[in-house]
């Protein structure tokens, strides 16, 4: 076990692939000693975990917070992404006198197994054959992906988090922390979320991944050995993400149907309506960020999950005894994890006989408003952590 941390070089694509095998953050390596166990029985013996801490741990190591990421995140919560070098992605919530505020907290956010900042992923180089893994990785699960965290919190010497906090598939990591490790947690923060990924989610992640798998340029996977990439399918993969983001209320208060530097539409296929352009700007973006392959990984572990069917099918089984104290977070136009997830819940934790409190923030900004300034979440996540201080 090794802990190293690079600095930032220039931007783009290629640094994008770079980062995959030499982060530009902290970086935690395991050897075969130490192998992480999958789900589904098979191993990787050589893990490696890219992360970033803000904030002091105290004397005690009883103040640090997990920040758990979204599906295409990483780990540089609150310090600008070395490939895009844009500001954190959740900078709004992490930092000095924020509502996760770093002046009080240790905050600690890792890129998942899976992933390609960093963690070991497709992108990332097999050690055994030298060449990047590609589809040869083992599939991952979001028991994974914390039974990873969990490796690195203890390689930091931390017996119990403070808190969990984490919004969608980040929010699924903290009920799975919550269940798998009840005594190392003594609060969990789920935010826009829910215990299982819905039929029709499952059928958004198969749309992107036909896409990505459809594209010539994916070459069963092993497009990074060959020197190529499947940019095209990978930017409509994020485009028909994207619109499950946002909600119909908000795209038509900033979009309506404007059109898009023109005064009339051109009868042809290029991009008339800012809707149109916005989308595809965000699928262009995005590949020169993120791994095709990682995409298809983080997407399988989010519609695998389901915490009720590792329990007997009983969602309240998963939080029996349990004395963390939860708050449970939605907003009123998220249609990807809409509220009655969250209640659903909030119900199997009343059931279980946890602490919890339930917020439903009132927004047009569908799924992404946990992302966005929201007063109404802030206060209540700055509330709900000066709660439980001196418990």
């Amino acid at each position: 076990m090794a802990t190293t941390s690079h600095p930032a070089p220039s931007f783009g694509a290629s640094q994008a692939r770079s980062e995959a095998d030499n982060p530009s953050s902290l970086v935690m390596r395991f050897g075969p000693d130490k192998p992480l166990i999958l789900e589904s029985g098979r191993r990787i013996d050589h893990l490696q975990i890219g992360y970033q801490t803000y904030g002091t741990l105290n004397a005690d190591r009883s103040n640090g917070i997990l920040v758990c990421h979204a599906l295409t995140g990483d780990q540089h919560v609150a310090s600008t992404n070395p490939v895009t070098g844009k500001p954190g992605w959740w900078e709004t919530m992490v930092g000095p006198g924020k509502p996760i505020d770093t002046d009080r907290f240790f905050v600690i956010c890792s890129n998942v197994v899976g992933g390609c900042m960093g963690t070991t992923g497709p992108a990332s180089t097999n050690p055994e054959t030298g060449q990047p893994y590609g589809l040869d990785l083992p599939l991952i699960t979001i028991p994974d992906m914390v039974r990873a965290q969990a490796m690195l919190v203890d390689a930091l010497g931390i017996d119990r988090l403070y808190c969990v906090a984490g919004g969608s598939m980040g929010g699924m990591q903290v009920l799975q922390w919550a269940a798998s490790y009840p005594d190392r947690v003594a609060n969990a923060l789920p935010i826009a979320t829910g215990p299982r990924h819905s039929s029709q989610n499952i059928a958004f992640h198969e749309v992107g991944r036909q896409a990505i798998m459809a594209d010539p340029d994916w070459r069963g996977g092993r497009y990074l050995a060959e020197d190529t990439s499947p940019r095209k399918g990978l930017a409509v993969a994020r485009m028909a993400a994207h619109i499950t983001y946002m909600s119909d209320e908000g795209l038509h208060r900033k979009f309506g149907r404007n059109l898009q530097d023109r005064d009339k539409v051109a009868f042809g296929f290029d991009a008339d309506f800012q809707i149109e352009s916005y989308l595809r700007h965000q699928g262009l973006s995005f590949v020169e960020r993120f791994d095709a392959n990682s995409y298809l990984y983080v997407t399988r572990a989010m519609d695998y999950f389901d915490l009720a069917a590792d329990f007997g099918g009983r969602l309240a089984n998963a939080f029996l005894g349990t004395k963390t104290r939860f708050c449970v977070v939605s907003f009123t136009s998220d249609w990807l994890f809409p509220t009655e997830e969250s209640k659903s819940v909030v119900r199997a934790l009343n059931a279980a006989g946890a602490k919890v409190s339930f917020v439903e923030v009132e927004t047009d900004r569908g799924h992404d408003a946990f992302l966005l300034d929201e007063p109404v979440l802030f206060a209540s996540v700055r509330g709900f952590l000066s709660a439980s201080e001196g418990r």
